[in-house]
C-alpha cells in the first residue's frame, strides 16, 4: 500500500525525502535550529526545494553554518560568498546570516539555550493541527507574528511572520502534515 503524503512534496524525490524524514520533526539542537533559520531566511522569495538543492552548498561554503564561525565573518567573506554558485548569492541574505549568527550567540548567552527559548513559545511541545486540505494551512499565525517580533527585537533579520511560520513547521514546533499523511500519525504517535 502506498503511503499518503502531503501533496506539496510530490514534485521531486529530494522534497519527498525531506518531507518523510525531516519536516515537522521536533528539533531541540541549538546548532541545527540555527542552520535551519539561516536556510529559511535564504528561502525568502524562493521555493524550499531551491534551498534544499543548495543546502549542502551552504554547509560547505559557510563553515557548516556554525554560528561561532559565521559570527566572525568579514567583508572579505561576504564578497567570497556573493561569488559562490553553491548558495543563493543575495548579499542581503548573506549579511543576514552573519548578523543572525551574532544575534543567535547573544540570545544564547542571555537565555542559555536557543532551543529552550524557542520551544518556550509552545510550552515545550508541538502544536498539532488537523488540516484536511493544504489550502487550510495558513502562511503565518499570531504566534509566528509574536516570535518574529521577538527575534527582531533580539537583532535577527529575514525573520518575518511567514518565514517564522515555515521555520516552526520545519523545526517541528507545529505539525502541519495533513491528517491523512503518514507523518502526521508518526509525529503525534497516533496510529
Amino acid at each position: 500500500m502506498e503511503l499518503f503524503r502531503c501533496p506539496w512534496c510530490l514534485s521531486d524525490p529530494l522534497y519527498m525525502a525531506y518531507h518523510d524524514t525531516e519536516w515537522g520533526t521536533p528539533l531541540w539542537d541549538d546548532g541545527a535550529l540555527f542552520a535551519l533559520l539561516v536556510l529559511e531566511g535564504a528561502q525568502a522569495g524562493l521555493s524550499w526545494l531551491t534551498i534544499l538543492k543548495r543546502r549542502q552548498g551552504y554547509l560547505d561554503a559557510m563553515d557548516r553554518l556554525d554560528p561561532l564561525r559565521l559570527a566572525r565573518y568579514t567583508e572579505k567573506d561576504i564578497d567570497r560568498l556573493c561569488q559562490d554558485p553553491r548558495i543563493i548569492r543575495n548579499r542581503r541574505k548573506i549579511v543576514s546570516a552573519i548578523s543572525n549568527a551574532r544575534a543567535f550567540l547573544n540570545l544564547q548567552e542571555k537565555k542559555g539555550s536557543f532551543a529552550q527559548w524557542l520551544w518556550g513559545f509552545v510550552d515545550g511541545k508541538p502544536l498539532v493541527n488537523s488540516w484536511n486540505d493544504i489550502k487550510q494551512i495558513p502562511p503565518s499565525t499570531p504566534l509566528s507574528e509574536r516570535i518574529s517580533r521577538e527575534l527582531q527585537k533580539e537583532g535577527f533579520s529575514f525573520v518575518g511572520p511567514t518565514i517564522v511560520y515555515a521555520y516552526m513547521q520545519s523545526a517541528g514546533q507545529v505539525n502541519d502534515h495533513l491528517v491523512r499523511c503518514f507523518r502526521h500519525k508518526e509525529l503525534t504517535g497516533k496510529q
